[in-house]
């Protein structure tokens, strides 16, 4: 089936396997990577025992992460284009691989 130049394209999205869905995913699999075990993790163990239906619980924590997030998503959007990009990589690389070392060589108690 064709498109014709009269009919509107309908833009890709998360089921159309473009880069919405590469950026969704992407960001999915780190964040959840990167929060495993977090304070917010253990405050929602420690929380959920008290109240007896223990999904409240789940969609405040939920609701609080993204409520958290959105300032930085906005003004990264907002500030994307003006970062040097390879150097905020290539510090990040810097930063963690120097973490890591220091990690490695501390002493043991």
């Amino acid at each position: 089936m064709s498109v014709s130049r009269d009919q509107p394209r309908k833009p890709p999205g998360l089921c159309d396997g473009g880069p919405d869905r590469e950026a969704f995913t992407a960001t999915l699999v780190a964040f959840f990577l990167a929060e495993i075990g977090d304070k917010t993790q253990i405050a929602t163990i420690g929380l959920a025992p008290r109240f007896e239906p223990f999904y409240p619980v789940v969609l405040g924590t939920t609701l609080g992460m993204m409520l958290a997030n959105i300032p930085a998503v906005l003004i990264g959007n907002k500030i994307a284009d003006k970062l040097p990009v390879k150097a905020i990589r290539i510090t990040a690389a810097i930063v963690f691989a120097a973490l890591g070392a220091l990690i490695l060589t501390a002493s043991r108690p």
